[in-house]
């Protein structure tokens, strides 16, 4: 007896350990492999939203926290500012300053920006756990080690978490796993302790990310789910009814959210699901204390009448004022096109559009494959957790469908059904027969084993299962381990390769190549910045597209009309209708707003594809909207109906001010030997207009390779030169004497 205590105990600590060096080597394979872009060029912030993100975070560690709440930056959305503290998450600032504090305590001396570049890649090993937690409660340990190492390396997730890409997803992942544990955790031991802790998680969500949406509606429907199936349970109701009370609570607590959870239609399932969930506890209370025919009358007929209640309330609520309808952005996920029409700043990103099918096999290789097969195994052997996961799957799969951007929350859930199929695949066909008779004899022999999902009515069809699995030889279980084994090796190739040369090139600098393959660095972005700062006033102003106006405060400092919080529709429009006016009503408009100096992208000379110009279309849809007297799309295109800048192009177009800008100078430029004069290398083709003079703005700087070009707004006289001929004189025209000398005449007698 005690040789086979030493045995498991020895076996145990085997297993644990080999779990610690698979979790620990996933941890640093993950963040080795989000290097790639350090390595290459340096340690930078990427993108566009991360730069005001280092940005907030820099002015809260030399300020403080309270300083940073009240932070009102004067910097932006001139001439309105912006208030930082109540309109942004602040828990990645949180974390990255906490951090920085811990290091500096034990007198590791680090720049913030070092923190921020690599918050991100230390944060995908934590979210490897997390997975690894929430898969071994949905299904086994086993699985949970290769969804953690799915995870750790899989593009969907490596996209938003690489070395420089500081933003809010690098960390709201790992809350959304953890929280997600917790969760299945809470369910299963029906524990306040777990359901406060899984509050605790979705509090830190709320804080570093807006995708916590996603969680407070998919509890809900997991509990409505589970409801009407008929597994209702008094764990149910201590976990959903601890959770939903805390989580409100603490998520009104970040600035930003404030009264939402109770004012805001988006949060209404979960509050529905918490009412229902009291009533059907109530029922089951009810139900040995009455008749049969009084629990049927009380349980339809209360029911009906405090569901119509609730609707009528609820619609009276949003009538009245008291609670937000649903925004444009819910409308957007379950109509595509609603966005296009109604909010187009929404559809102007490109993260918004519809997922291409060649995205989903990019970002999750053979994992997209073998994800519905483990979806299967859990439909197969469904129990209270698994319902949970079925669900996300599910919604993940459409969300990701309607919007790029939602392919990160459909990657977790992804990893962790394909670690189920894999696990139980290699589990079937692995395993030799002495040892499945053994565990089945056993399984068989024990009569201790209870499970809370009533598992025990499939032992029939498990052992029909075994014995299907008996009748495959052994050669086929090899030739089929084999090639999974392949396809998992083919999986880390194509990780690899995507994070390489896909998702570890920082937006501020490009990389090109010549003929002879040596490397070309175009530091346009930069260099434009730094011209900006160095040789520009401290309080000038600088109007751009929104897509700029982060990075236009994080590195030039200087003040900025838009950026990419986008929370004012109409000042974008403005900016918008300026781009796309004549270069005299463009200058009426940027007088007002006191605009200084101009900075727009351009594309031609080198390729680059996301310049203003292919943009632009956006900005005249997007002014159309707050002006449609003065701004038409169709004014735009030629007359076949194209959006073109060559020889078809409308007189609009040719004269518009982003038009002019983009192409000042061009004409006379060559960008190849055989190319004529003003060939757009982006386009393809040689623009429509080559002579172009500007009358109100003149070129103050170009970059390099003609990438950002930024022009000032010339200072014009206050009282404009009149000339002569344009003021005719009315009246009797005088009549001229002989005396053109002026000799005075002695008057007569």
């Amino acid at each position: 007896m005690t040789s086979i205590t030493a045995s498991r105990s020895s076996q145990l600590g085997a297993t644990t350990l080999l779990t610690i060096v698979i979790l620990a080597l996933a941890w640093f394979v993950g963040f080795a492999s989000r290097l790639f872009a350090i390595v290459r060029f340096e340690s930078i912030i990427h993108e566009f939203d991360p730069w005001f993100n280092y940005r907030a975070t820099h002015h809260m560690v030399q300020h403080g926290f309270y300083k940073f709440l009240n932070w009102f930056d004067e910097r932006a959305w001139y001439p309105l500012g912006r208030i930082v503290g109540g309109t942004v998450y602040p828990g990645l600032m949180v974390t990255s300053g906490l951090i920085h504090w811990i290091l500096d305590s034990l007198n590791f001396h680090v720049h913030i920006r070092e923190v921020c570049v690599f918050l991100a890649p230390t944060f995908s090993g934590l979210t490897a756990i997390a997975t690894y937690l929430l898969t071994k409660e949905l299904w086994s340990p086993g699985a949970g080690l290769f969804a953690a190492c799915f995870i750790a390396i899989s593009p969907g997730y490596t996209s938003r978490s690489v070395a420089g890409s500081y933003d809010n997803e690098g960390i709201a992942i790992f809350a959304l796993q953890f929280t997600y544990y917790l969760w299945v955790k809470s369910l299963k031991t029906g524990s306040i302790m777990w359901a406060s802790l899984c509050a605790l998680s979705y509090f830190y969500m709320v804080s570093a990310w807006g995708g916590y949406v996603f969680i407070i509606n998919l509890i809900p429907l997991h509990a409505l789910a589970l409801i009407v199936m008929g597994r209702y349970s008094s764990r149910l109701f201590v976990s959903y009814t601890s959770f939903y009370c805390l989580a409100t609570i603490l998520s009104m607590q970040v600035p930003f959210v404030g009264f939402q959870p109770v004012r805001t239609s988006e949060h209404m399932p979960a509050f529905g699901v918490f009412g229902l969930l009291q009533i059907v506890a109530l029922m089951h209370y009810a139900r040995n204390r009455i008749t049969r025919q009084q629990f049927m009358t009380l349980f339809v007929g209360g029911l009906t009448i405090l569901g119509g209640l609730a609707v009528v309330v609820y619609f009276a609520l949003v009538w009245g004022g008291y609670v937000a309808p649903f925004s444009g952005r819910f409308y957007s996920l379950w109509d595509t096109g609603y966005a296009k029409i109604h909010i187009p700043i929404i559809a102007s990103v490109s993260e918004h559009q519809p997922t291409t099918w060649v995205s989903f096999f990019f970002d999750l290789h053979i994992t997209a494959a073998v994800f519905p097969v483990g979806l299967w195994y859990c439909i197969k052997k469904v129990n209270d957790e698994r319902v949970f996961i079925i669900l996300y799957a599910v919604s993940a799969v459409y969300f990701a469908g309607v919007m790029v951007r939602l392919m990160l929350t459909l990657t977790p859930a992804v990893c962790v059904l394909a670690g189920i199929g894999f696990s139980y695949t290699f589990e079937k066909y692995l395993k030799d027969e002495e040892t499945k008779e053994r565990s089945s004899a056993q399984s068989t022999n024990t009569k201790d084993e209870k499970l809370y999902d009533k598992a025990a009515k499939n032992v029939k069809s498990r052992n029909a299962a075994d014995g299907e699995e008996t009748a495959v030889s052994g050669n086929v279980r090899t030739v089929i381990s084999i090639i999974l084994v392949i396809f998992l090796l083919m999986f880390v190739v194509h990780a690899t390769y995507v994070t390489s040369n896909a998702y570890s090139h920082p937006s501020v600098v490009l990389q090109s190549s010549t003929s002879n393959g040596d490397r070309i660095i175009m530091d346009d972005f930069r260099e434009a910045y730094h011209w900006l700062r160095e040789n520009t006033a401290d309080d000038a102003r600088i109007m751009s597209w929104w897509d700029y106006g982060y990075q236009i405060a994080g590195m030039a400092n200087r003040t900025t009309l838009v950026d990419n919080n986008t929370w004012n529709n109409s000042h974008i429009a403005l900016v918008g209708k300026a781009m796309s006016s004549n270069e005299s009503a463009a200058y009426e408009i940027m007088t007002e707003l006191d605009v200084d100096y101009i900075l727009v992208i351009f594309g031609g000379v080198i390729g680059y594809s996301g310049d203003d110009i292919n943009k632009f279309l956006w900005m005249v849809r997007i002014a159309q909207g707050e002006h449609p007297k003065d701004i038409r799309e169709e004014n735009y295109f030629t007359a076949s109906g194209e959006y073109s800048t060559g020889a078809g192009a409308s007189e609009t177009m040719l004269n518009c001010l982003m038009y002019k800008m983009s192409y000042y100078r061009f004409g006379e430029t060559r960008v190849g030997y055989n190319q004529a004069g003003g060939f757009d290398r982006t386009r393809g083709y040689v623009i429509g207009k080559k002579d172009i003079t500007l009358e109100y703005i003149e070129e103050a700087y170009t970059t390099e390779n003609w990438l950002v070009r930024i022009y000032k707004r010339k200072k014009l006289p206050n009282r404009p030169t009149v000339k002569e001929a344009t003021i005719p004189i009315k009246g009797k025209k005088a009549a001229q004497g002989k005396n053109k000398k002026g000799v005075i005449r002695t008057a007569k007698a």
